[in-house]
């Protein structure tokens, strides 16, 4: 027998015997959690009556308080162990399918063996719990794994920097208990591994990639240090994949103090936040909270205005060329995502310590009771010295005391007395418990007429003034939306030193179209995240302060003011910002750059890494489009080979379909299971569903769409961002479609989410940026 089969048949019976032992704890574990399911049942079923209830005095009040919350906490005990064990049983049986994926024998400096480590998605332990059969790929000791080829090699622990010789690394494709591939990296060249996992077709949810993971994308997941962590990678560098798993190793790496709830994903769209869902759960952790930046503001602010979408923004930027006022709506959007737009807010906040706040009238009745301008002259009295959200503070506590001083003098009007006329029994009830407690009763009657209509009185004020109340509270009394208006009545703004140099050339009809729209009660979201730090400014910031971590994937597409404004939302976070800046689709992207950040987030420890290495796509389809963008030279393609991309003209639409369907025939019989449809616009993806119907089943994408499933997708653009299909076909790369520059990063991203084919197709002339590519990285088809 060879060494090879040797060693394969030595290493096929150690994974029997990992399977036997998780088999083993499989079973004790399922015995375990039966009992425990019986116990909590048992609790639930026996809860009232092992808890002493009696309410007589105070003492047997408490009494009865401490029995229930101790009853309560035995079983809220049992239910969190229950889910631990529910856990634990979860990552054994995924364990039992692919016990692990790697191996390294390192001797330390000193020893005289080596130890032979196993590295999967998590640990597992002998039957008597001292030594590890497996160890978690988070661990320590694993990054040897991922950070050395054999030779010295060294890793850091809590107590201090481990040094040796990392003698042997071993790769393993383990598949339902038995391993159908395996072999050292100091044998093969190139990362075999790697190559059959990007060979796969391409899945619904993203991946984890802890078998995969790379040295570069390891600086990322093992990163403690930085508070700002700044990732520019390329199109399928593995960004995104990295953070999801640095979520996991913060998780693992600190699981005493950090929980999944102390962490956010602020993700591109609904869509993604499905896509990358499964992560997570696979390696055994909770997922983290998982939003978009448009629901935090939609759930601010859409009480008050009908807020403008980001892709109707970018639909209306990608189509509106020709329409008036199109130049200035551009420069308003660019201007209002600044840090200058920024500046000029803080001045214009700064002034309104001063004067101009708008405040609205407290009415009851069709009555003003406190008038708008007796509240602004009350706000305008007190130290000036003070922050505008303490005086408000200060402000909503002199409007309740003079409400209550209102509600006293209402008591006496006579529609009070009509209202106790129609007070129902359970009313009187509530007094007489009252009158009772007051002991001011006695026999079957009331000795105390007028105290009886004292306290129906109140009862029935005190219930018309609680919306008042309730208003107060909420500084609802701000009229916010006039304040924020009134930045746009003053066009020049010259009351407020040093702002006039701030403002752009269009501003005066920048202002022009903002107060359309607030007429409207509509809110273009350019507007939507100035305004909300306006308001936040005024009424003083919800800050989250118990979240720890914040990531922001496609970071490329935030303006600088929407990551000064998140700075403060998570004032205690450290941040992990994933972007590639040549997938800056957004208007208010023009020309920025992650070097802003630093600038914004101040002194603070900041680190950036920058990932070239796309793994993505096929080395052909990444030199096709690497060659669409400034600097793309700088992208190195993974030796994957593939078919090249295909260019196709059509002569018209009705060919244009006509050649798209043979294609999609074609990927269907080569069994690709995800195949995007990739058009510019959301008007011009209804257009080629229209077209393309008839003899295949078709899923139109949109904004609204929170998952997709494996079939023929039509979906634009900017939606299709984060996410990867098996092939894609470009819908019409044409110079009318794709000719100005400012639309050069967007085919890129478009081209840039084929993992295997890449089809592009134009009506007539073929966009410059085709028309700028060597035909070498191309077949031109007719």
């Amino acid at each position: 027998m060879g060494t090879v089969e040797h060693d394969w048949q030595e290493e096929q019976q150690r994974v029997d015997r990992m399977v036997d032992e998780i088999d083993k704890q499989i079973a004790s574990l399922q015995q375990h959690v039966g009992s425990m399911k019986a116990d909590i049942a048992k609790i639930r079923k026996n809860f009232w009556e092992d808890v002493t209830v009696n309410f007589d005095d105070a003492h047997e009040a408490a009494e009865t308080y401490a029995s229930i919350k101790q009853q309560a906490e035995v079983l809220s005990e049992r239910e969190r162990s229950h889910r631990h064990a529910e856990n634990q049983l979860k990552t054994l049986f995924r364990l039992k399918h692919s016990p692990y994926f790697g191996r390294i024998d390192f001797k330390e400096n000193g020893e005289k063996e080596s130890e032979k480590i196993y590295l999967g998605i998590a640990s597992l332990l002998d039957e008597n719990e001292e030594h590890f059969l497996i160890y978690d790929w988070r661990a320590p000791v694993a990054s040897l794994y991922y950070d050395y080829p054999p030779g010295p090699a060294e890793y850091e622990t809590p107590g201090g920097t481990i040094t040796g010789t990392l003698e042997l690394k071993r790769q393993y494709m383990i598949r339902d208990g038995y391993i159908r591939s395996m072999f050292d990296t100091g044998v093969t060249i190139g990362d075999e591994l790697l190559k059959e996992v990007l060979g796969k077709h391409s899945s619904t949810q993203m991946r984890n990639i802890v078998a995969t993971i790379q040295k570069e994308q390891n600086r990322i997941i093992r990163n403690e240090r930085s508070r700002l962590l700044i990732v520019q990678g390329a199109a399928g560098s593995g960004k995104t994949s990295a953070a999801l798993q640095r979520v996991a190793y913060l998780l693992y790496r600190y699981r005493e103090t950090l929980q999944a709830d102390q962490i956010v994903l602020i993700s591109p769209n609904p869509m993604f936040n499905s896509y990358v869902s499964t992560v997570l759960p696979e390696l055994g952790e909770e997922n983290m909270q998982q939003t978009t930046f448009y629901e935090y503001l939609e759930q601010r602010l859409a009480k008050t205005f009908r807020l403008e979408t980001p892709f109707t923004q970018l639909e209306y930027v990608l189509t509106a060329l020709h329409e008036p006022g199109y130049a200035a709506r551009l420069e308003g959007i660019r201007f209002k995502g600044s840090t200058d737009f920024l500046q000029v807010m803080d001045l214009y906040i700064e002034n309104l310590g001063r004067e101009g706040i708008s405040f609205l009238d407290v009415q009851f009745k069709g009555e003003v009771l406190i008038s708008a301008q007796r509240i602004a002259e009350q706000f305008y009295s007190l130290d000036a010295s003070l922050r505008i959200p303490n005086r408000v503070e200060l402000l909503a506590k002199w409007l309740l005391a003079e409400l209550e001083e209102k509600a006293r003098l209402e008591r006496k009007k006579p529609w009070v007395e009509d209202e106790i006329q129609l007070l129902d029994q359970e009313d009187f009830q509530r007094v007489y418990q009252e009158l009772r407690r007051r002991k001011r009763f006695s026999g079957d009657t009331f000795n105390d007429f007028a105290l009886e209509q004292k306290l129906l009185s109140e009862m029935i004020v005190n219930r018309h003034f609680k919306p008042l109340r309730e208003t107060v509270k909420r500084l609802r009394f701000i009229n916010m939306p006039a304040i924020y208006r009134q930045l746009f009545t003053l066009p020049n703004l010259h009351f407020i030193p040093h702002i006039k140099d701030l403002l752009p050339a269009e501003w005066l009809n920048i202002c022009e179209q903002t107060l359309e729209r607030l007429d409207r009660s509509e809110l273009a979201y350019e507007d939507a995240t100035p305004y909300l730090y306006l308001k936040e400014r005024i009424e003083g910031f919800r800050t989250h302060t118990s979240v720890r971590h914040v990531f922001i994937d496609e970071a490329q597409d935030y303006s600088p003011f929407q990551f000064a404004f998140l700075k403060r939302l998570f004032p205690h976070s450290k941040m992990t910002i994933l972007g590639d800046l040549n997938q800056a689709i957004f208007a208010h992207a023009v020309n920025s750059d992650f070097e802003q950040l630093s600038s914004i987030y101040g002194d603070i420890q900041t680190e950036k890494i920058v990932l070239t290495r796309s793994y993505r796509s096929t080395r052909q389809i990444v030199e096709f489009t690497r060659g669409i963008i400034e600097g793309g030279d700088r992208i190195e393609p993974f030796n994957r080979g593939g078919r090249y991309p295909t260019v196709t003209q059509a002569a018209d639409t009705t060919e244009l379909a006509a050649k798209i369907k043979e294609r999609i025939r074609s990927l269907q019989s080569e069994g690709h299971s995800t195949i995007a449809v990739i058009a510019k616009t959301a008007s011009e993806c209804q257009e080629a569903y229209e077209a393309l119907q008839g003899e295949m089943p078709l899923r139109l994408i949109t904004k609204e769409t929170i998952s997709f499933e494996p079939g023929i997708l039509i979906i634009p653009s900017y939606l299709a961002k984060g996410v990867e299909f098996d092939a894609v076909i470009i819908y019409n790369a044409s110079q009318t479609q794709y000719g100005r520059e400012s639309e050069r990063k967007i085919f890129y991203t478009a081209c840039t989410r084929a993992m295997h084919e890449l089809h592009v197709y134009s009506v007539g002339e073929m966009s410059r940026f085709l028309r700028g590519l060597s035909p070498d990285t191309y077949i031109k088809e007719s």
